[in-house]
C-alpha cells in the first residue's frame, strides 16, 4: 500500500473532498452551491475542517471535522460529522490515519472531547480507535419540513 498522508483542505481547494462526499453519499449528486460556499467559509473561519487522506496521488479519504462551543463544558469540543473511506481503500489505515489527524487537530486547538455519530457497522472500527458509548446520553432527531 502507498502510504497516506493527511491534510487540512483549504476553503478554496474544497472540490476534490467534497466530490468523494457527493460521490459516496449523496449518489454523485451535487452539493446546492449556496452550500458548499457556506462550506467553504466555515473552513475559512475555522469552525470546520476538512481533512483529505490522499494515497498514490489520489484522495482516498475524508473526515469533516466541526468545532463547537460546549456550554456544559465549558470549551469548545469537536464533533466527526463525516468519516468517508473510498470502499478499495478500507482495511489499508486511510481511516485511522484520519482519525490520528483528527485527535492532532483537536490536540492543536485544545480540544479534550471529540464525539462521533456513527451506524452499527461502523461502530467497531471507532471502538477499536478509543470511542465509546456515551453514558446517560440519547440522540433523538427530528426532521422538519422545508
Amino acid at each position: 500500500m502507498n502510504e497516506v498522508e493527511v491534510r487540512p483542505a483549504a476553503a478554496d481547494a474544497l472540490s476534490e473532498p467534497l466530490k468523494l462526499i457527493e460521490e459516496a453519499l449523496r449518489d454523485g449528486e451535487p452539493l446546492p452551491p449556496s452550500f458548499a460556499g457556506r462550506l467553504a467559509r466555515d473552513v475559512g473561519g475555522g469552525d470546520l475542517e476538512i481533512l483529505t487522506a490522499r494515497s498514490g496521488g489520489r484522495c482516498v479519504g475524508v473526515a469533516v471535522l466541526a468545532f463547537r462551543p460546549g456550554v456544559s463544558l465549558g470549551a469548545d469540543f469537536a464533533s466527526v460529522e463525516k468519516l468517508h473511506v473510498r470502499p478499495e481503500e478500507r482495511g489499508r489505515g486511510v481511516g485511522r490515519a484520519l482519525l490520528e489527524a483528527v485527535e492532532g487537530r483537536c490536540r492543536g486547538r485544545g480540544v479534550s472531547y471529540v464525539e462521533v455519530q456513527t451506524d452499527e457497522e461502523a461502530a467497531p472500527f471507532y471502538e477499536a480507535l478509543g470511542f465509546g458509548p456515551e453514558e446517560d446520553v440519547g440522540v433523538l432527531s427530528r426532521s422538519y419540513e422545508l
